[in-house]
């Protein structure tokens, strides 16, 4: 039983993936969203990849992979706000 719900909730998860998949690239053909916004939510898939392939394991590279995204979070908040203080 517990097999069978395993793969229903990753089932579930590919389905949510696809949708919103679908969705973004329907709000970047109508012009909801700009291409910008659409390349910085890519940058961890593409840290991701470069880093799984050049790192020994998958589970090394997803870690290194939060790692960093939450390091250029924090870079990106630290000039967000000394940017507003100046502005």
């Amino acid at each position: 039983m517990i097999n069978v719900a395993i793969y229903i909730v990753m089932g579930l998860i590919g389905c949510g993936l696809l949708a919103m998949l679908v969705s973004g690239v329907r709000s970047l053909i109508f012009g909801k969203v700009s291409m910008m916004a659409m390349g910085i939510m890519a940058v961890p898939f593409v840290i991701l990849i470069v880093l799984g392939l050049a790192m020994d394991s998958w589970a090394e590279a997803g870690i290194m992979t939060i790692m960093i995204s939450v390091g250029l979070t924090m870079l990106g908040l630290l000039v967000s706000g000394v940017k507003g203080i100046f502005s």
